[in-house]
């Protein structure tokens, strides 16, 4: 099946799945509503999709979206659920990887056969490695220019998300640096805008970074916001390897397949893929995708990091959807393309041993906000209650009991660890 695209749905239909499906089929390769002139027999056999297989799931007595119609019959509708495989053939779409979201993640979602429709995964011929080169940098990459093994890194988010002159960011990047964080990136909501352009930012930014790292050694990695038009983006990726900047980041869903891509070919840097919009491509069950089919498409852009949320977070997720999404990232695509979790959201120290003990791994980028900045101690104790809470977690005590001979990480749990709710958690988190 090497030539042929491989994608999982899971369908929720009022007509027979067997329908459902070859109307899918039919839609997203060589049909129409109807038979035209040209569509041979011929042309079929070569070019239609294939369902490859279904398996029936169960059955419901109400759509779950809005605008299906079944078939012309009285009675109550039944909406029938199932796990479809349909395969389209290479030769449709070639190795064009915006083309390949259109087919498998196109018009199928606004069909009126379909009540229910996600994209659960998808299967990549080989012939896309020969076009896209995936990840410049991954873990190992990342790794290597941080300095740090053995360990998640450790990092933050500038706040306020917007309103800091780039004099103030960069004071906040000085104080962070010398408390010997990993990683710093600014909100997804800061790019370029009037009071801090990017290019005066990186500048007084990178002015600290660097004066600390001839100091001591270690240079923290920064993640510039360089989301914009193309050529825009260019152009700040430029600045910021002139400034000897170590990370560029850009919103993925913002820029699209193209603008990662044509970037991901110009980069000497890492890309940090901040996928903010993602609630609104998954956050319904019954509509979007699986961020196991999602992380793939950025991989082969050429993404280095993506975010995957985090435990015990501050938005809608389930830690169990969570860890799938960390698992999904670390699982070799086409035998490479490694791409580093990056953990967000409502974190501090206290979801350290539950992300070890259901990942297992410790390739993460671990971003806290509030659990580092409100700290009663301050950035530098916040930062250290994190290493000590990971120290807990790697070597299997428990965070309670290596609190009593690490103040930081007593302080850290006695204030971020009453937070019983996700409104809570927001305010305090990040």
């Amino acid at each position: 099946m090497r030539d042929r695209i491989l994608a999982t749905y899971r369908v929720e239909t009022p007509h027979s799945v067997e329908h459902a499906a070859e109307v899918i089929a039919g839609e997203q390769s060589c049909g129409t509503f109807v038979r035209v002139p040209g569509e041979t027999s011929e042309l079929r056999a070569r070019h239609r999709a294939q369902i490859e297989s279904i398996e029936t799931l169960g059955a419901r007595g109400a759509p779950s979206l809005p605008g299906s119609r079944g078939p012309a019959r009285s009675g109550q509708a039944e909406y029938k659920t199932a796990k479809v495989v349909i395969s389209f053939p290479l030769e449709n779409v070639g190795t064009n990887l915006p083309t390949m979201l259109s087919t498998v993640a196109g018009n199928l979602f606004e069909l009126s056969e379909i009540s229910g429709l996600r994209l659960m995964d998808v299967e990549f011929p080989d012939a896309f490695r020969e076009r896209y080169p995936g990840p410049q940098f991954g873990i190992e990459g990342t790794r290597k220019l941080a300095g740090v093994w053995e360990r998640p890194l450790v990092g933050t988010i500038v706040k306020p998300s917007v309103g800091l002159r780039p004099e103030q960011t960069a004071e906040l990047a000085r104080k962070l640096a010398r408390a010997g964080i990993d990683f710093i990136k600014d909100d997804e909501l800061m790019a370029n805008p009037p009071h801090s352009p990017l290019e005066k930012r990186v500048e007084a930014v990178m002015r600290e970074i660097n004066a600390i790292a001839d100091e001591t050694g270690k240079k923290v990695m920064y993640a510039f916001n360089i989301t914009d038009d193309l050529e825009a983006m260019l152009r700040h990726h430029d600045a910021v390897l002139k400034a000897g900047g170590t990370c560029v980041m850009a919103s993925l869903n913002s820029v699209g397949l193209v603008g990662i891509s044509h970037l991901r070919r110009r980069c000497q840097l890492p890309i940090h893929g901040h996928r903010n919009g993602w609630g609104m491509l998954t956050r319904c069950p019954s509509l979007g995708m699986d961020f196991a089919a999602y992380q793939k498409f950025w991989r082969l852009a050429g993404v280095d990091h993506i975010h995957v949320n985090g435990l015990k977070n501050k938005f809608w997720e389930s830690d169990e959807s969570v860890v799938k999404s960390i698992r999904a990232c670390l699982q070799p695509l086409l035998g490479g393309y490694p791409i580093m979790p990056v953990i967000s959201s409502g974190q501090w120290g206290g979801q350290a041993p539950e992300t070890y003990r259901l990942t297992g791994t410790v390739d993460l980028l671990y971003l806290a906000g509030g659990g580092i900045m409100a700290h009663p101690g301050g950035p530098a104790a916040g930062l250290k209650a994190i290493h000590q809470a990971w120290e807990a977690a790697l070597s299997g005590v428990p965070l309670e009991t290596y609190a009593c001979n690490h103040p930081e990480l007593r302080e850290a749990i006695e204030k971020f660890g009453r937070l019983s709710s996700p409104g809570a958690a927001a305010r305090d988190g990040t």
